[in-house]
């Protein structure tokens, strides 16, 4: 079944539900409504007619007179019996004058001579209505007047009216479906839109994208699809460029390498030994950019997940690259901070820490200190590393995390250009950020924001 088919029948049935729950009631208060406006009218008749034969019960003709009028204007019998219940004027004259008429066959009859005003029907199974009321002379009942009507004409007026509330309810029932087939269709249509998208983009269409319309719900998700769009997008264009960069990047050095091999291999050996060292150093620079290459395709895949320490992460960096600061001239620096749990793989951690340390000490000035900090708020912790250098110019920060990018002072150290991409990458997988600037008092600080994890940590 559609999605506008299941909407279709819940909106169906919750209509059903309401439209019975309301006309139910109010058909049966229909029905009480209708019979008690014919019960007090019968009575308020039979009472005027009371009072207008109260002088009159000695007078038999002018009896059978009021009784015939007030059968037409009733439109039922009319029976007038005197204090003992003795027939006095029936206006349809099958009954029998002077026969004690108030019995128990007639009990309104009975109970208006009591002095009652009487209403019901002296067979359970009639349909009419029995209405008697005492005829009163001087505070004392002399007789009773009894009006049999018949609720034919009540019971039909009441099933119109019940037809007429279920012609209406029918009719609510067929505007709901029609406005719940308009609203199921614009739910489902930003659905069928997102699945189109989905089918182009299977098909090759990098660039389709969903509608963002409809409701917030539709909007978020067509919002969710477009940025997974873009997202796989953007692997797919870098898996592109990485292999065009690597073929390029790849092809220099093993071109040099070869180059020098076959000078090495034309010369004497005493002649050879400075292109063999080049070699050497080739083919370290190789390793270098491969190396590289494979943790940058790493860092697109999708996260394993975990969490770690900040100031464990970043002890484990200092102790590892403690030595090479100190032998190229330079010295490290571990701040202290409170410590923090952020999501983010032990290895991934340790990988961003390598690459910024490797970083600031290529290019920070010998005798330099290079900081290693943190800090944290509610969601977001950032790690810092400070070095001193020249400040990047402004090409220089905004392209710093490209790919195989080198800037000015870069291009006279050695180094590959995928560092900083590796490390943006690796920040991007766990839901943070990569940034570099200059500071104010002079040098560069690259930082990385990634959320913070809770409870313990993984790698503890």
């Amino acid at each position: 079944m559609s999605l506008r088919a299941r909407l279709l029948a819940a909106f169906a049935y919750a209509l059903l539900v309401v439209i019975v729950a309301l006309e139910v009631p109010l058909a049966s208060n229909l029905d009480s409504r209708v019979r008690a406006e014919v019960e007090a009218d019968s009575a308020t008749q039979a009472q005027v007619v009371a009072a207008s034969v109260t002088d009159q019960l000695s007078l038999p003709a002018r009896l059978n007179r009021v009784s015939a009028q007030a059968s037409q204007r009733l439109g039922g019998r009319v029976f007038i019996v005197d204090g003992r219940g003795r027939l006095l004027a029936d206006s349809s004259g099958l009954e029998t004058k002077g026969s004690i008429f108030a019995s128990e066959s007639h009990p309104p009859l009975l109970r208006a001579l009591n002095g009652e005003i009487a209403q019901g029907t002296h067979e359970p199974d009639t349909d009419e209505l029995s209405t008697a009321v005492p005829i009163v002379r001087g505070g004392r009942t002399i007789g009773a007047l009894e009006v049999e009507q018949s609720l034919d004409a009540v019971n039909r007026e009441v099933r119109e009216d019940v037809l007429a509330l279920v012609a209406i309810g029918l009719l609510a029932l067929a505007l709901g479906l029609g406005v719940a087939w308009i609203l199921a269709g614009s739910i489902a249509r930003p659905l069928h839109s997102l699945a189109a998208a989905a089918r182009r983009m299977a098909g090759g269409d990098l660039d389709a994208r969903a509608p963002t319309t409809g409701s917030s719900e539709q909007v978020d998700v067509a919002t969710a699809f477009n940025e997974m769009a873009d997202r796989l997008g953007s692997v797919l264009e870098s898996q592109r460029a990485f292999v065009a960069d690597a073929s390029h990047q790849l092809r220099t050095p093993l071109t040099g390498l070869r180059l020098r091999l076959e000078a090495a291999a034309a010369k004497s050996p005493g002649d050879a030994q400075s292109d063999l060292e080049a070699a050497d150093r080739e083919t370290e620079r190789l390793s270098q950019v491969i190396d590289d290459l494979l943790d940058l395709a790493s860092s697109e895949e999708p996260s394993e997940g975990g969490s770690a320490s900040l100031e464990r992460a970043a002890a484990d960096a200092e102790s590892r690259w403690r030595d090479p600061a100190d032998d190229s001239g330079r010295r490290l620096q571990l701040c202290e901070a409170p410590d923090v749990a952020v999501r983010a793989g032990p290895r991934d951690l340790a990988l961003i820490l390598d690459n910024l340390i490797e970083n600031a000490i290529k290019y920070s000035p010998r005798g330099s200190t290079i900081r290693i900090e943190w800090a944290a708020d509610d969601c977001c912790a950032s790690l810092r590393v400070l070095s001193g250098g020249d400040p990047l110019g402004e090409e220089e920060r905004e392209r710093a995390f490209e790919r195989f990018y080198r800037g000015g002072s870069s291009r006279r150290k050695p180094g590959t250009g995928l560092g900083l991409p590796v490390v943006a990458a690796l920040a991007r997988r766990a839901g943070g950020s990569a940034e570099i600037g200059n500071r104010d008092e002079g040098g560069v600080v690259a930082q990385v924001s990634l959320p913070v994890a809770e409870g313990d940590f993984a790698d503890s």
